[in-house]
């Protein structure tokens, strides 16, 4: 995907201040800044997984 490259176009924000990483492509907040960073991201992918299979049944059920 190609994008302008401007602050709108962001995928996450990792705020080190207050612990918190955002994923604005499915509005999840996590506080768990230091175990995301150290590479246990597994709750991430969970989230975006989740994501895609419900938009994935969406698109199913409207085809029908």
């Amino acid at each position: 995907m190609v994008t302008s490259g401007d602050r709108s176009a962001k995928i996450r924000t990792y705020n080190y201040s207050q612990g918190r990483v955002t994923d604005h492509r499915i509005g999840l907040t996590l506080y768990d800044l230091q175990n995301i960073v150290n590479g246990d991201i597994q709750k991430i992918l969970d989230e975006l997984m989740l994501a895609d299979n419900t938009e994935k049944l969406k698109a199913n059920s409207d085809i029908m």
